[in-house]
C-alpha cells in the first residue's frame, strides 16, 4: 500500500503551546513511534505543517533591522529544514534500519493565484488582540480573527505541481520514508524558463493530495489533532462525521483556515482517484491509517 500523510503541526506544536526547540521535539518523538508502526510495510511520503515555525522565523527575521527582511520562500525553506530534520531523525530512530529522507521541496503555483489578493493562510503566533499582533510586526503585515484571538495570514496560492516529483517518486517506490513539501513546499513560479521563489505560504494538505494524485497512492491521510470532523462545529448539535462522500462535502459549513482546506485536500483526491482519504487524530494514528477513526471520505 501507498500512503501520502499530511502530518499535522501538532506533531511538533500543541495548540497554545511555546515553540520552544525542546517542545517541538518532544512532541515529535511522542508520536514517531506510533507514526512508524502506522507506516511498516507500506510505501510513505510525509508532507508537515510549517504555519507557527515559519511564522516564528519571520518575527525573527523582522526583528534583525541590519538587513532586509528574508522573504517568504527564503523561510519556508528554513522551515522545511529545520522541521523536516526533528521529524525525519524521530521517524529513524523509531523504524531503523528502515531509510527516512527529508527532502527540501519546491512546490509551483501561478503567478495570478487570486489568493494573492486575499490572504488567509495564518502563520506564527496568536496574539490575545489585533493591538498586540500589530505592536509586535511590521506595519503592513495583516491580521485575522482566529478563535479568540489574531493570527498574521498570508497568501495561499494553490499548488499546481512539485519541481523535484520524480525523486520523490523514485524514493518512495525504493522503500524510503520520504518527508518531502514540508509546509506545502517552497512556493516558486517559472519565469523565462527559470524558477523563482513567491511570498507565500502553501497550505500543507493541498500539496499532500497533490502528491497523492501523481504518485497514484492507495490512500490519503491527513493527521490533525481533532478525532474526526465535526458537523454543526460549535452548536449544541455537534458531533463527528465518520463518514462522508465527495459530493456531501459544502466548504461554507467548515472554518477556511483549519478543517476546511483539510477537506478540500481530501475531496479533491477522492474525485481524482476514487479511492478515500481519511481525516482523523495524530494520536489514534495507527486506526486513522486502517480507515478505522476519523472521517473518511469516499466516492
Amino acid at each position: 500500500m501507498r500512503l501520502v500523510i499530511a502530518l499535522g503541526g501538532n506533531a511538533l506544536l500543541k495548540r497554545r503551546e511555546n515553540p520552544t526547540a525542546a517542545n517541538q521535539r518532544s512532541n515529535m518523538r511522542s508520536a514517531a513511534a506510533a507514526l512508524a508502526r502506522a507506516c511498516a510495510g507500506k510505501e510513505v511520503a510525509i508532507v508537515h505543517g510549517n504555519g507557527p515555525q515559519v511564522g516564528l522565523l519571520a518575527l525573527t527575521a523582522a526583528a534583525y533591522t541590519a538587513v532586509a527582511p528574508y522573504p517568504l520562500d527564503v523561510l519556508n525553506a528554513e522551515s522545511q529544514g529545520m522541521i523536516g530534520y526533528v521529524v525525519a531523525q524521530e521517524l529513524r530512530n523509531a523504524v531503523a534500519p528502515r531509510g527516512v529522507v527529508c527532502l527540501l521541496t519546491q512546490t509551483l503555483i501561478d503567478a495570478s493565484d487570486p489568493a494573492f489578493e486575499r490572504p488567509t493562510k495564518p502563520i506564527g503566533p496568536v496574539y490575545a488582540s489585533l493591538e498586540e499582533g500589530r505592536r509586535s510586526s511590521p506595519p503592513d503585515w495583516i491580521f485575522a480573527a482566529e478563535g479568540s484571538g489574531y493570527r498574521r495570514v498570508v497568501p495561499s496560492p494553490r499548488p499546481t505541481g512539485v519541481v523535484e516529483f520524480s525523486e520523490i517518486e523514485r524514493l518512495v517506490r525504493d522503500g524510503v520514508v520520504t518527508i518531502c513539501g514540508g509546509g506545502g513546499g517552497i512556493p516558486v513560479i517559472r519565469r523565462q524558463g527559470r524558477l523563482e521563489g513567491v511570498e507565500a505560504v502553501i497550505d500543507k494538505d493541498f500539496t499532500a493530495a497533490l502528491l497523492a494524485i501523481e504518485l497514484d497512492a492507495d490512500r490519503l491521510i491527513i493527521l490533525t489533532d481533532v478525532g474526526a470532523v465535526q458537523a454543526d462545529w460549535g452548536q449544541p448539535t455537534q458531533r463527528p462525521i465518520a463518514t462522508i462522500s465527495a459530493s456531501g462535502f459544502s466548504a461554507d459549513d467548515l472554518a477556511e483556515g483549519s478543517m476546511r482546506p483539510k477537506v478540500e485536500a481530501a475531496v479533491r483526491f477522492v474525485e481524482a482517484t476514487g479511492r478515500s482519504a481519511v481525516i482523523g487524530a495524530l494520536s489514534d494514528v495507527a486506526a486513522v491509517v486502517g480507515g478505522h477513526a476519523g472521517t473518511t471520505i469516499c466516492r
